[in-house]
């Protein structure tokens, strides 16, 4: 193993972009990675959906650079955190999955994540790991003993149990367990430092404690900017509305939901999911505040997004399609439903051209279901569909029925 590239230029190149904070700073990282010492660094995701997408992807970019500069990655599948869900953000308890759900959800992670993480360079892989391989080791004098080092104070000042103490809803005792199990991942990997979105501060910070008390090491924890519509203030990848862009979808999708973006959020996107350089972006900022049309620079970011995540040639033919379908009104390829007697909704579903009825209610809501040949824009009843016929799904979904 090479050691770790130590150039400070390099380093802050690294670093330069979607990163919200470091703690306990920034100038200390950087003297760290100055060091010579090859740092380990690794990040969690919890498998509660078949999909990350590409606002995951940003940390994933991220560490991509760590890598390069010769330090330890860890990618960690939290299979047993899942099974409690974090409660970050949730005025309501998120639904406990069961081993079943979680292992058919992770199934195709390891090839998500490879589409923007060197997963196999023979001189620096990263490293796969599943949380239920200690946690579920852990005898309940351990987790007292976790749970020692905490208050229920400190757990009741998280804004998100402190909207639901007020509001009179529930916290469940099990929801408190979530980031003392988040935070005894740092401590089973004896990790160097810790990368995940803003919103996984507090549980960060919960390894940082944990990590402290049981092997008096600190530990770095850098949180990455989420991608917001700087309009609304809400995060652009929702999954459990089923609103994202996902990084397993065909690269047509991909370059579809990319342009059905709003056009507030393209500076963002470009920093946080592409590897344009940011003097060039800044340019495309500037192009637009000057009257250039946001539609041709977004369809540059899709064309970039769809190349970084599969390939140039994807992106070409992704745009001709997208123009073909979108600019010229004829759609060059349509997905075949067969209902067999059942609904539309859940033929749909099961084939994941949607990803559930609450997502294909919101598009019928918003008017984005057409008849392609009427231009009729479906109503409710089109979840019970049960007629033959072409129909546009969202912006960028084409579905021809069989009934």
């Amino acid at each position: 193993m090479k050691r770790p590239i130590t150039d400070r230029i390099a380093i802050e190149r690294a670093l330069e972009r979607s990163i919200a904070a470091i703690l306990p700073s920034r100038e200390e990282l950087i003297q760290a990675l100055s060091s010579g010492k090859r740092l380990r660094f690794y990040i969690g995701c919890d498998p509660t959906g078949p999909n990350l997408h590409i606002g995951h992807a940003t940390n994933f970019l991220l560490l991509e650079r760590l890598r390069k500069l010769g330090h330890e990655i860890i990618v960690l599948f939290g299979d047993f955190t899942a099974r409690i869900g974090d409660p970050t953000e949730k005025e309501s308890v998120r639904k406990v999955l069961t081993e079943k759900e979680i292992t058919e959800n992770i199934k195709t992670w390891k090839e998500q994540v490879g589409r923007a993480l060197n997963l196999n360079d023979p001189e620096n892989s990263v490293r796969i790991e599943l949380n239920s391989k200690w946690l579920s080791a852990l005898g309940f004098s351990e987790i007292v003993d976790l749970a020692s080092a905490f208050t229920v104070q400190q757990m009741l000042e998280r804004d998100m149990f402190e909207k639901r103490w007020k509001d009179e809803k529930p916290i469940y005792l099990h929801e408190f367990f979530y980031p003392l199990m988040q935070g005894y991942d740092s401590v089973a990997l004896d990790v160097d430092a810790e990368m995940g979105g803003n919103d996984q501060l507090f549980n960060m910070l919960t390894g940082r404690i944990l990590l402290k008390k049981y092997k008096n090491k600190e530990k770095f924890v850098i949180t990455t900017t989420l991608l917001i519509n700087p309009k609304t203030g809400k995060k652009l990848m929702n999954k459990s509305e089923g609103d994202y862009v996902a990084l397993s979808a065909k690269p047509s999708e991909m370059f579809g939901g990319v342009m059905a973006l709003p056009d507030a959020a393209i500076t963002q996107l470009f920093i946080d999911c592409t590897e344009v350089p940011l003097s060039e972006i800044e340019e495309f900022k500037q192009k637009i505040k000057n009257g250039t049309n946001p539609r041709d620079i977004k369809a540059r970011l899709a064309k970039e997004v769809v190349s970084l995540f599969h390939s140039k040639n994807d992106a070409e033919d992704a745009e001709k399609e997208f123009n073909q379908a979108f600019r010229d009104g004829k759609p060059s390829e349509f997905v075949a439903v067969a209902l067999e007697g059942k609904t539309l909704a859940n033929t749909l579903i099961e084939k994941k051209i949607i990803e559930s009825k609450t997502e294909l209610r919101r598009l019928i809501a918003e008017g984005a279901v057409t008849h392609i040949a009427s231009g009729e824009k479906m109503g409710e009843e089109f979840l019970k569909k049960q007629t033959s016929g072409e129909y546009r799904i969202g912006k960028h979904r084409f579905v021809r029925i069989k009934v």
